[in-house]
């Protein structure tokens, strides 16, 4: 026999309140908009000429927005009903009158079929797009930069495909061992844009758990067999993943499939690619992933980056990653704050996804 929770809700409880409230509220609305299309109808029966019959299909119209898919194909069904009765009272049909009908009729009808059809959701679209818009935040979220000690500057940006809100590239990042480690992951999702934005929310749910609390040496094994276990049709990622101390600015990098991580020595201003080797995330087992240790010193950065910053087509990737540390050098000019931003703006493709983390530690 399953568990009995602890202590079930009564009446009058919170809990029950709020169902009420959004059952009644639903509710409202349509009975609100029914009562209007039903006043239309009574005004078409008293004044025909006077009152237009396609004021029947204003309250169509707010209940596709407001109201949610269980309960709108029944208000589509009396707006059908509405617009029959609204019809059978008209003295005479003009040929604008007949095409007015049909054209609501049919809208209604579509409506019908279609709130069917998405049924399983029971939202209305404004209430689906701001759930949307939550869990974009939510995605967004992981990858806000924590509160570090002075020396350190830690800047993210992100771009997605056609400029969606959604993307298959984010960020992770978190501060741990008492404020004396920072954990920095940057993931490519398959897919781009909007495809891949519910698997980027999964994942980088799970990765921000994980990486916060695992050792730097588990966190990549423990993400491919979460990714394995969740079966995805397009179920691997490419990421890359360091744990700096933020005391002696040494540093552990490993990647997954990812491009390579590129680090500025302050003393020769020179770039340098580290490429610690490591299979993309979500495709072999009891993969085993390789480990580049070093050093920030006082006035050296990091650039972790996804692969839409430098690929392009028809051009080799090693080339795009030289013409996105020539661009970085040069942006450099005025200042590393910002550089993130001004940086995805200048390069990459902006028919993929594009994220990018810097890691600057001041002299």
């Amino acid at each position: 026999m399953p568990a009995l929770p602890a202590r079930l809700p009564v009446a009058g409880s919170p809990m029950i309140a709020a169902g009420r409230r959004w059952v009644v509220t639903d509710l409202g609305i349509a009975v609100a908009l029914g009562a209007f299309a039903g006043l239309v109808v009574v005004g078409i029966w008293l004044e025909p000429v006077d009152v237009p019959i396609n004021l029947i299909f204003l309250p169509l119209v707010l209940g596709i927005l407001f109201l949610s898919s269980r309960l709108l194909p029944w208000f589509a069904g009396f707006i059908l009903l509405m617009l029959t009765s609204a019809g059978v009272l008209q003295e005479e049909y003009t040929p604008r009158i007949a095409t007015a009908l049909g054209v609501m009729a049919t809208i209604a009808v579509l409506v019908i079929v279609m709130s069917l059809r998405r049924g399983q959701i029971s939202v209305g679209p404004l209430r689906g797009q701001s759930m949307l818009v939550d869990l974009r935040d939510r995605i967004l979220a992981q990858g806000e930069i924590p509160a570090l000690p002075p020396g350190w500057l830690v800047e993210s940006a992100l771009s997605s495909a056609g400029g969606s809100p959604f993307a298959g590239d984010f960020v992770v990042a978190t501060v741990g061992d008492h404020g004396r480690r920072m954990e920095l992951v940057v993931v490519d999702v398959s897919g781009k844009g909007e495809a891949a934005g519910t698997r980027a929310l999964q994942l980088s749910g799970a990765m921000g758990g994980l990486v916060a609390a695992l050792p730097p040496d588990r966190f990549f094994p423990a993400a491919n067999d979460y990714l394995l276990q969740r079966a995805w049709e397009e179920g691997f990622a490419t990421a890359v993943h360091v744990s700096v101390d933020l005391r002696t600015g040494d540093f552990e990098l490993r990647s997954a499939g990812h491009p390579p991580a590129v680090q500025r020595e302050a003393g020769s201003g020179r770039w340098k690619p580290l490429r610690p080797e490591g299979p993309v995330l979500g495709i072999v087992e009891d993969a085993e992933f390789a480990c580049h240790r070093g050093r920030l010193a006082p006035g050296d950065s990091l650039l972790l980056y996804t692969d839409g910053m430098v690929e392009e087509p028809r051009r080799d990737i090693d080339l795009g990653i030289d013409h996105m540390m020539g661009e970085a050098e040069s942006l450099l000019r005025g200042a590393w704050d910002g550089l993130a931003r001004r940086l995805v703006a200048a390069v990459g493709s902006p028919d993929d996804d594009r994220a990018l983390l810097v890691v600057h530690r001041r002299p």
